[in-house]
């Protein structure tokens, strides 16, 4: 693995455990997609260290992103597991994959708490309990005025460019938010957009806008995700319409947010060679909030997702002991 000196941990810990030759002898070589944000990033290094100390697997990381990653493993059977699998954007090659046996999920909730939409800050919750849905705080575009045009309302939607940019721009009209009175900002980047929302936790100042989680920007800020009172209208309208580009969504159709979804995916090789490890990626759920907090802790201390990975384990064991059985969490807790 990169940067690591595991193979000297995991001898040191399978020496001094009993029955630790066995699990090893039922774990050889796994890969392991590391993608490319804070999250996966961490999801990835807590994964190697739990499959390599507590079962003595042979682990590496690979780089990757959603849709690399999983073209990847559906067409070659590599990296072997894809620890936090977004499959909105990949969802109908997945299940033919599926279909096919060539992937499995072992895990359709490796974090809670998870998704997409629209956020306000923990001080405007307070202050307005009555404000509690999105319609609800459309109808008030006053109680967010826009710095150059006071009189409308700021929502702070997605960078130009960004695939939420048009979800965004589509939920935009469909709610009819120009004529409620608001202008949709377009913080420029993602450095803008979590300007903004900084800014205005710390100065106290209403902000509404698209965020999603788990991320560093929700838990450090605790923001507060409001509901949607429209009923979702369906994939037609969300798939067909929504995401897409204004001129090729004529006709939205106000609706809630569509459910966000994330999947441990796994290849047909690491399920016949794992043996028992398996169980655990089907076991851990990393709860929200502590998600939240790790990916704090990584932005604050500039941390790596291995060292965020030990940070974990070390103070986290009330969490991860309960993934795996007794003997697994001993041979770990010997290896950190």
């Amino acid at each position: 693995m990169k940067s690591r000196i595991f193979g000297a941990i995991v001898l040191i810990a399978i020496a001094s455990t009993s029955g630790t030759t066995a699990a090893a002898d039922e774990c050889a070589d796994v890969s392991i997609a590391e993608m490319n944000w804070a999250s996966a990033e961490f999801m990835a290094n807590v994964d190697a260290l739990i499959l390599e100390l507590g079962y003595g697997c042979n682990v590496s990381l690979v780089p990757g992103a959603t849709e690399t990653t999983f073209a990847s493993m559906e067409t070659r059977g590599q990296p072997d597991v894809a620890p936090e699998l977004w499959i909105n954007s990949v969802r109908i090659a997945l299940e033919a994959a599926k279909a096919d046996g060539a992937l499995h999920a072992l895990n359709d909730g490796p974090i809670t708490d998870l998704g997409e939409g629209w956020w306000v800050t923990p001080a405007f919750a307070e202050a307005h309990p009555e404000l509690d849905t999105v319609e609800k705080v459309l109808a008030r575009p006053d109680l967010f005025p826009h710095p150059e045009n006071p009189s409308r309302g700021a929502f702070v939607g997605c960078p130009a460019g960004w695939g939420c940019q048009l979800v965004n721009a589509n939920l935009f009209r469909a709610f009819g938010m120009e004529e409620k009175g608001w202008i949709m900002v377009d913080p420029g980047s993602a450095a803008g957009l979590d300007g903004s929302m900084a800014r205005a936790v710390e100065r106290g100042t209403p902000w509404f806008g698209y965020y999603w989680s788990p991320t560093a920007m929700i838990g450090r800020y605790n923001m507060v995700l409001l509901p949607f009172e429209a009923e979702w209208a369906g994939s037609d309208n969300w798939d067909g319409c929504i995401a897409l580009s204004e001129q090729d969504c004529l006709d939205p159709q106000a609706t809630s947010w569509t459910v966000s979804e994330v999947e441990t995916v796994v290849t047909t090789r690491f399920l016949e060679t794992a043996g028992v490890a398996r169980d655990y990626l089907a076991a851990r759920v990393f709860p929200g909030d502590v998600m939240n907090a790790m990916l704090v802790y990584m932005n604050e201390n500039q941390a790596t997702g291995e060292e965020a990975a030990f940070e974990f384990l070390a103070n986290h064991q009330d969490i991860w002991a309960a993934w795996v059985p007794e003997d697994v969490a001993n041979r770990i807790r010997a290896g950190l």
